[in-house]
């Protein structure tokens, strides 16, 4: 490697790591979870299928008074309705925050007339409050139940309301880029966040990658050098995930005009101590 290129590569893993944006889930260790986070850190709040979104509102109306740059995702399929969406914008705006994140939601009815992420950008946009940034939802291995080129045409429907894009859970920085890359074709130029595991036990984390549909990214875990290879770094690690390998391969990238990768979006699962210790080992050595 090149000295320039090596050079661009350690401030690429640096600002990947000071600039993460963390997601949580607002269940009841959130309080605690967060308090591992460094003070005014950026934070995703997740849409719980149990809790709803109104524990997502609450929990982004206590984060933002205690100081931290809060992002709650306001899932389509969670929203009841038209006056619905607007107290909650109302109530979000009040609190400072500026940043949304619009997935569909995973609900398998929706709860009012917001179908998908692109019928609740659309009447966000009929709003009077309004917002700085609005995320969309990116698959970088596709969707279990939708097809490449549906996918395709939702992102270019969404991408006229929205300011950047957060990529699903990937453990393979080359299905990232070659996914940005395709975009890029398509003439989608939003900035990308990619979205990376935090740290966690290895079996913990392949059966939630399991749940949430992450296929071949499980089979990239085991890839290196087989199975064989796959258990040597699990014991290696003592039984834990770092994302490392996906930090350094995507570090080179963050300055390329075409990539636009503009941090990563890091999916806790409310495991922030070891995720915390890990940031911040990277950050010293």
């Amino acid at each position: 490697m090149a000295l320039g290129t090596q050079r661009d590569a350690e401030s690429g893993v640096e600002f990947l790591l000071t600039e993460a944006r963390f997601e949580l889930m607002p269940f009841d260790s959130f309080d605690e979870e967060i308090q591992e986070l460094p003070d005014g850190a950026s934070i995703a709040i997740t849409t719980s299928p149990k809790l709803g979104i109104e524990r997502t509102i609450e929990r982004s109306e206590d984060a933002a008074a205690d100081g931290y740059e809060v992002v709650p995702h306001i899932a389509a399929r969670y929203i009841e309705g038209p006056e619905q969406l607007e107290e909650i914008c109302r109530r979000l705006r009040e609190a400072g925050v500026t940043d949304i994140f619009v997935p569909g939601g995973d609900r398998e009815e929706p709860a009012g007339e917001f179908e998908s992420a692109y019928d609740l950008l659309v009447a966000l946009d009929d709003l009077e409050y309004e917002f700085d940034e609005v995320g969309i939802t990116g698959y970088p291995e596709g969707h279990d139940f939708i097809d490449e080129e549906e996918l395709a045409a939702s992102m270019e429907k969404k991408a006229p309301y929205a300011t950047y894009i957060v990529t699903q859970l990937c453990y393979d920085p080359d299905a990232i880029l070659e996914w940005i890359e395709d975009i890029r074709a398509r003439g989608v130029d939003l900035p990308v966040e990619v979205g990376i595991p935090g740290v966690m036990n290895y079996q913990r984390l392949l059966s939630i990658s399991q749940k949430v549909g992450v296929g071949d990214s499980v089979k990239f875990l085991r890839k290196t050098t087989g199975i064989f290879g796959f258990v040597k770094q699990l014991v290696g690690s003592r039984g834990r995930y770092r994302p490392d390998d996906l930090i350094e391969g995507l570090a080179p990238y963050v300055n390329d005009d075409e990539y636009r990768i503009r941090g990563v979006h890091i999916y806790t699962f409310n495991q922030t101590p070891d995720l915390e210790n890990w940031r911040q080992s990277q950050l010293q050595s």
